[in-house]
């Protein structure tokens, strides 16, 4: 028969103690409204950038071309964070709120 060393195994019992490493996946108020507001201002940005440079509105194409740019700057980090928070919201696996980086 095989020796077993019981003094260094893991219980039930080691899980269950409340140590200081408590676990929380409250989802962080600050850093959803932010990535929304970036998801909503970048999409702004790039709708008005597209309409500018169409219609020349402001002088020529560069300024709408600008405000695109800079929607679509604005827009990537947004987009990729709430989707972050609302895979981690739903439960799916691998995703969860410490993924998003505090502000």
């Amino acid at each position: 028969m095989a020796y077993v060393d019981h003094s260094f195994s893991i219980t039930d019992e080691d899980l269950m103690v409340d140590g200081p490493y408590i676990v929380r996946n409250r989802p962080p108020i600050r850093e959803i409204a932010l990535a929304v507001s970036l998801l909503v201002f970048g999409s702004l940005g790039i709708v008005i950038g597209v309409f500018m440079a169409c219609n020349q509105i402001g002088g020529d194409r560069a300024h709408g071309v600008f405000f695109a740019i800079l929607g679509a700057v604005l827009f990537i980090p947004g987009f990729y964070y709430t989707r972050i928070a609302y895979f981690a919201y739903k439960g799916y696996k691998g995703f969860s709120f410490a993924n998003i980086p505090p502000v």
